[in-house]
């Protein structure tokens, strides 16, 4: 026998179904929500009165139309009623982000705090957390979370890192940070949190292969809008696909890995940025234009296998990302139907949407989806 929903259930669905309609359509009318929704307008009026009262929305101006009389007003969401924070954890830094409601930046900061395993290191970051929070003068209950992106696999509960050679922090417990923090904190895979912030600007985007072209290789792979992570937790670890048995070493303790032929590190001489490099190759040196088409290249050589095995739309993301051209995009496809076996299409590479401060973003934004009801 099914439970009768109850008249509290009723209430609490209409104040939800209220509050997404009017973070979904900023700056609107009683009248549009009532319509749409098909809510009566005591129901609307009442609801609106609440979450008005809570803090969640509030009146911004009046609606222009062309009817005679008194206009209606406006509604919107307090895009920082809530607020997530995204910290990605460096070898030699520390980047820190605040998103309202909607995602957007609040503000970001640049910490240089070279990485220890130490419980001094803990607590330094934790401190720069809590004076970043108290500098945008935000009560500690508009914090939803703080997510920690980490250069190494997760644990499935978001609580381990279970493997993290680069800082050579495999182990790591989330409660190194949170017996410093009144916040709820979790870890996140650093090319997991740049796919997130990637579905998060592309609602339309179903299933997809997301390549992290930064410091380190990384990668996602979406499926149905979702991450998956496999088994054992490592699906998506193509930085460790050998490519060339006698190339260089790579972190893992392996030659040749996809890590060492596509990631930053692989592009960049030891005191080069990418700015540097790129104005090198905007003025056509030749050394650096070399350096740049092995670099795609070998891009081209990785992508081919990936997509062999999932024929699918495959992002290019990471640091890497706001550099990349068409003309690049063009160069890829022609090294691939070098060395794909099928008539291939260009159809398939896209540029990331969201190339700056992806990885930060991401880490704090299912904190943001947790609390709007979003999967």
């Amino acid at each position: 026998m099914k439970k009768s929903i109850t008249p509290n259930q009723i209430r609490e669905n209409n104040r939800n179904l209220i509050y997404q309609y009017i973070y979904r359509n900023p700056n609107v009318s009683q009248q549009d929500i009532a319509y749409d929704l098909h809510l009566s307008r005591p129901t609307v009026t009442t609801n609106l009165s609440s979450l008005e009262e809570d803090g969640l929305i509030t009146k911004n101006g009046q609606i222009d139309t062309e009817c005679v009389g008194r206009k209606a007003a406006a509604y919107t969401i307090i895009s920082d009623f809530r607020v997530g924070i995204g910290v990605e954890i460096l070898k030699k830094e520390v980047k820190m982000i605040a998103v309202d409601l909607y995602g957007k930046k609040i503000l970001r900061q640049v910490y240089e705090i070279p990485y220890k395993n130490e419980d001094s290191y803990f607590q330094a970051v934790c401190q720069e957390i809590l004076s970043f929070k108290n500098s945008l003068k935000l009560s500690d209950k508009q914090i939803l979370g703080i997510g920690f992106a980490m250069q190494g696999l997760i644990s499935p509960d978001s609580s381990t890192v279970l493997y993290g050679k680069i800082l050579e922090c495999t182990g790591l417990s989330i409660d190194a940070f949170t017996r410093y923090l009144p916040y709820p904190c979790s870890f996140i895979h650093d090319a997991d949190s740049a796919a997130i912030a990637e579905l998060w600007v592309s609602p339309a985007l179903e299933d997809a292969f997301y390549l992290s072209l930064s410091n380190h290789l990384g990668a996602s792979l979406i499926t149905d809008r979702k991450l998956i992570s496999g088994d054992h937790g490592h699906s998506s670890t193509i930085e460790h696909i050998q490519m060339e048995p006698d190339g260089k070493l790579c972190y893992c303790g392996k030659h040749g890995c996809m890590e060492t032929l596509c990631s930053i590190h692989a592009l960049l001489g030891e005191t080069e940025t990418l700015d540097s490099f790129f104005e090198k190759v905007k003025n056509q040196e030749e050394t650096a234009s070399i350096r740049w088409h092995t670099y795609l290249k070998h891009l081209a050589k990785s992508i081919n296998l990936l997509h062999l095995i999932y024929d699918k739309t495959f992002i290019l993301g990471g640091y890497l990302a706001p550099y990349l051209s068409e003309e690049d995009l063009h160069f890829l496809y022609e090294e691939i139907k070098k060395l794909t076996p099928f008539p291939e299409a260009s159809d398939f590479l896209q540029i990331s949407k969201m190339p700056k401060h992806n990885i930060t973003i991401g880490a704090a934004l299912p904190y943001i989806q947790e609390f709007l009801g979003i999967k």
